[in-house]
């Protein structure tokens, strides 16, 4: 693996991810022999739930406010720098 990767490891270092790749089999092993035949499949171990809050309509602050804020405005809508060359 590690020369398909162009990874370079000394003698020791092989070693010891030998070691550690030997332990993550051997734990991928294990959990591969439970019987889970009685366990339905989930996607989260725990229940989720949605907490945002309820989308009400409640008062904001005028466009026109907000454009009267902006550095550059140009009709009705935030005038921008162009991006990647393209005209204005």
């Amino acid at each position: 693996m590690a020369r398909l990767a162009r990874l370079r490891f000394s003698d020791e270092e092989l070693d010891e991810l030998a070691a550690q790749l030997s332990a993550v089999l051997d734990h991928a092993a294990d959990v591969e022999a439970l019987d889970v035949s009685g366990i339905e499949p989930t996607s989260h171990p725990q229940p989720l739930s949605d907490v945002a809050r309820a989308d009400k309509v409640r008062p904001s602050v005028s466009r026109a406010e907000v454009l009267a804020q902006a550095p550059s405005v140009a009709d009705g809508q935030f005038r921008v720098p162009p991006i990647l060359g393209e005209a204005p």
